[in-house]
């Protein structure tokens, strides 16, 4: 059972919730060179985003659709980021967590960080009756995969590592509006679609309950 401290942000600024995930970092980075041991500082931040895009550091971008004045329009901002992966869209009703974590600790390489999240999210998502599954050759959690024309992204992943020590992480869309999806490539897939656990349940569902239930699932991964 892992002990992460968990801080939930609310609905916070995108730069904002960066520049705090930096600090974070470079204070568990600090405590490592300084101690000369795996940090047992950690955080994890749950936060919704007002309306933004960011692009990852190999994104390309041209899968951003629509120019600056656009953006303005629809009340949304764009950020090149430090994380790895391509475009993804953040907003109110998406999940977003941050686990700023010393993997060393946790004995654990980055692609089962990674895997560790997905299927954290996976059971999350089980509790509302959806079946996810990871697609190959892509990051994130999926329903239906392997069914062209029926594949859909419900939950983006994007990581940055320094000295082992994690940050930024997923986006599960929830009551996500998915009318800002349109907008761009989501993680620069042209041919599958994105969703949300309201779009597939027909329903909103309590973003507390999610909060709580993914404590839970990460919890036990750790």
């Amino acid at each position: 059972m892992a002990d992460f401290n968990y801080e939930d942000l609310g609905l916070k600024d995108y730069k904002a919730c960066w520049d705090y995930q930096e600090e974070i970092h470079a204070k568990i980075v600090a405590d490592k060179l300084e101690n000369k041991r795996p940090s047992p500082i950690n955080r994890f931040l749950l936060v919704e985003h007002p309306h933004v895009y960011t692009l990852g550091k190999s994104g390309d971008e041209h899968n951003m659709l629509v120019n600056a004045d656009f953006l303005k329009k629809i009340d949304a901002v764009y950020y090149k980021i430090n994380r790895g992966g391509d475009i993804t869209y953040h907003g109110p009703g998406q999940l977003v967590g941050y686990p700023i974590l010393d993997l060393e600790k946790y004995k654990l390489g980055v692609k089962d960080f990674i895997f560790n999240m997905e299927q954290a999210i996976i059971q999350t998502i089980a509790e509302f009756g959806l079946e996810g599954a990871l697609k190959e050759g892509a990051t994130g959690v999926w329903l239906d995969p392997e069914h062209p024309g029926k594949a859909r992204k419900i939950c983006a992943i994007g990581v940055r590592v320094s000295r082992y020590v994690s940050m930024h992480g997923f986006a599960l869309n929830v009551n996500t509006d998915m009318r800002y999806f349109n907008y761009i490539n989501p993680c620069g897939f042209i041919t599958y679609g994105v969703t949300s656990i309201e779009k597939e349940l027909g329903r909103k569902v309590d973003m507390q309950e999610v909060k709580e239930i993914v404590k839970a699932k990460f919890n036990a991964w750790y």
